[in-house]
């Protein structure tokens, strides 16, 4: 009888600590999504901070679909080289010259990666007014900014 006692007040015990849990599981997700919800998307932010046309919109959205189209195969690149010089962690017998190549083809891939990235803002820049332009600029600069420290605040 005492062992039933037992088994019964464990049973009762795990199954309101598998309650609480999903309830926290559940709070937490929807506190992730409300805060997520409250910070808007780049795109959203542009429209908003340029006033952006309908026009405008719909030829940003196709600029952006083709700029994509060209760049996902230049990310897809970068992650292969940075994965192939990351093997060579394990090599012992990797030199400093190998070591080099395959550090200088990642740079090279991003170098590539970033110019057209530059290209496909510069397109985009024309898309808007003279009026538009500077706030623009701003607004390209805010984004780069955007979740990034100077890397001395970090070692305070």
């Amino acid at each position: 009888m005492k062992n039933n006692k037992l088994l019964t007040i464990a049973v009762i015990a795990l199954l309101l600590s598998n309650i609480g849990l999903v309830a926290f599981m559940l709070t937490g997700k929807s506190s992730k999504g409300d805060r997520r919800h409250g910070r808007r998307e780049p795109f959203e932010m542009m429209v908003k901070e340029l006033n952006m046309t309908e026009q405008q919109q719909k030829e940003y959205k196709q600029m952006k679909e083709e700029h994509m189209k060209n760049v996902r195969p230049l990310f897809d690149s970068v992650r292969a080289a940075k994965s192939a010089f990351f093997t060579l962690i394990k090599d012992s017998t990797a030199t400093d010259s190998l070591i080099h190549v395959y550090s200088r083809r990642i740079s090279e891939k991003q170098a590539a990666l970033d110019k057209i990235t530059f290209t496909h803002f510069r397109n985009v820049r024309k898309l808007f007014t003279a009026e538009q332009q500077p706030g623009f600029d701003s607004f390209m600069q805010k984004m780069m900014q955007r979740g990034r420290r100077d890397s001395s605040a970090r070692n305070r």
